[in-house]
């Protein structure tokens, strides 16, 4: 414990060794940075997070999307998409009925609470996004949403390690 007017001890900065200068590290960096963000600004409000916001839109702009097909598009293991799915709809947000050719299958819908609810929480995010990124310029967001788009886009042909 620190003695009443005493001056405040610095910690040193640690040190990444490293990591430092990988690209990996500073991508998981800036993502907890943007998740922390949206949390604060958006989950805080409205009870969804950076992954349920995602869901949402793939199901709000493929209607009748089956849930095999959201796990696949949002590169989440389909043993775990059902408790999702299931989350989305205690919310009231959206709705899910077996496909009339496969009553093993399961369609999802966004109910109309759900649509309006993504209505607002589509403002709350342009919002915290634009203010996440401040300190880059129209510019230099839209290369670096670019470059990243490169590295997560699907090639003709899969990255292979280097051999020496």
């Amino acid at each position: 414990m620190q003695a009443q007017g005493a001056t405040p001890v610095r910690q040193a900065a640690l040190v990444h060794g490293p990591m430092a200068d990988e690209l990996g590290f500073h991508l998981r960096r800036a993502q907890i940075a943007a998740f922390k963000h949206f949390a604060h600004a958006v989950s805080a409000a409205e009870g969804i997070t950076p992954g349920l916001y995602g869901m949402l839109q793939a199901i709000a702009n493929n209607p009748g999307l089956s849930q095999s097909a959201l796990a696949v598009a949002m590169d989440v293991n389909r043993s775990s998409i059902v408790k999702v799915v299931d989350q989305l709809e205690e919310k009231g947000l959206i709705v899910r009925d077996a496909s009339p050719t496969d009553r093993r299958r399961y369609r999802l819908h966004m109910t109309v609470t759900g649509t309006q609810a993504l209505e607002r929480i589509e403002d709350a995010v342009m919002r915290q996004d634009r203010a996440f990124s401040a300190r880059l310029d129209e510019a230099e967001r839209a290369t670096l949403i670019d470059f990243l788009k490169r590295l997560y886009q699907p090639d003709s042909e899969p990255p292979t390690l280097a051999r020496e």
